[in-house]
């Protein structure tokens, strides 16, 4: 792993003096290249750096217990703090070494339907529509309401949004699934829990320059935009609905009053869904053997409970609970977010058959 920091350092150098290259500065397309790939590469290359200090302060610290009885002392005082800390960067090099997804910077699209369990299924789907609404506020991130498709009762039959702010598709990916309530409903005479589900899918927002689609592949047709119940937003024809032919993807966008700037943003969603369709076609290849083995993985498969008569919350994949669900639907979902993330990059430490820095 050593050997793996010390060639990273030597590549952040390289780029940091390719910042002062004139040839780099009058070139805005590789500049803004080299500007991302430095940045990527910058708080593991600090860390690295603090590591190798606190490598050379225990080193010192181990001479002195060599020394005479004042040194000896300092050496002592010393030791254990340093061999904490050293453990503690070595840990957090081995998650800075996980290799990236390259998606994980990028914006994202969140989908969010009802499932079963009827009305309210669709109550629920609003309420968890709401959770990521106010989690994405608390984050300072900018959020849309693209498409909103209401269910009975006032509840959310499918909503579509988009979220953009500071690398949002790593805090959000591991939202996708399907997340099942238990809870007595408002209908409910005779106070049994009934059991409804939603579905939730987290993709990375794509454009057009990403994904290649031709234009004679796609069928606009063009509405007037529509809100809760039926009345009309606008009284002009601004809402797009794009079909693409070849997979049947249908997409729609409401959210502006431009016909235009409807379509434009109609067409990331249409690139963003492609691109998710192939990667689910290069996953099913690849881990044919493995899902044989551990189930299929895919958002078919519920992940999250919501157990509003015991205040409790469990995602079944982390074995992580709460409590407090007031709280977490009114968007107080760090915790959950950083206990997926903890859990998933060990996992891909285990993968890669990560092993730890030698001192």
């Amino acid at each position: 792993m050593i050997d793996k920091l010390d060639e990273v350092e030597r590549r952040f150098e390289r780029l940091t003096a390719d910042l002062s290259n004139p040839e780099t500065l009058g070139d805005s397309d590789r500049l803004r290249t080299v500007m991302k790939e430095r940045s990527g590469l910058e708080k593991l290359v600090e860390t690295y750096r603090t590591y190798r200090g606190v490598l050379g302060d225990l080193r010192v610290a181990e001479e002195w217990l060599n020394g005479s009885e004042e040194e000896r002392e300092l050496g002592r005082e010393q030791l254990a703090p340093l061999r904490a800390q050293r453990e503690e960067l070595e840990a957090q090099l081995k998650v800075l070494l996980i290799p990236k997804d390259p998606n994980d910077e990028k914006n994202v699209i969140v989908e969010i339907r009802q499932g079963a369990g009827g009305d309210e299924a669709g109550l629920f789907a609003g309420e968890v529509m709401q959770m990521y609404l106010r989690y994405a506020d608390k984050r300072g991130w900018k959020s849309d309401l693209l498409d909103l498709e209401p269910g009975n009762a006032g509840g959310v039959k499918a909503a579509t949004l988009t979220f953009a702010g500071d690398a949002v598709f790593s805090t959000l990916k591991y939202e996708s699934g399907v997340h099942r309530v238990q809870r007595v409903p408002a209908t409910e005479t005779q106070g049994r829990i009934h059991t409804s589900t939603i579905t939730v899918s987290v993709l990375p927002e794509m454009e057009e320059v990403d994904v290649k689609i031709s234009p004679a592949d796609i069928e606009m047709q063009v509405m007037r935009s529509t809100g809760a119940g039926g009345q009309s937003v606008n009284t002009t024809d601004s809402a797009v609905r794009l079909i693409h032919k070849p997979s049947g993807i249908v997409v729609k966008c409401q959210q502006e009053k431009s016909q235009t700037k409807n379509r434009a943003m109609a067409m990331k969603m249409l690139a963003t869904k492609l691109y998710e369709l192939e990667q689910e076609k290069l996953r099913t290849e690849r881990d044919a053997a493995r899902r044989g083995q551990v189930g299929t993985g895919d958002r078919s498969e519920k992940i999250r409970t919501y157990n509003f008569p015991q205040d409790r919350m469990t995602d079944h994949r982390i074995g992580y609970t709460r409590h407090n669900l007031p709280a977490l639907m009114g968007g107080d979902l760090e915790d959950v977010v950083t206990a997926c993330r903890t859990h998933f990059q060990a996992e891909a430490l285990k993968e890669q058959g990560a092993s730890g820095p030698a001192a």
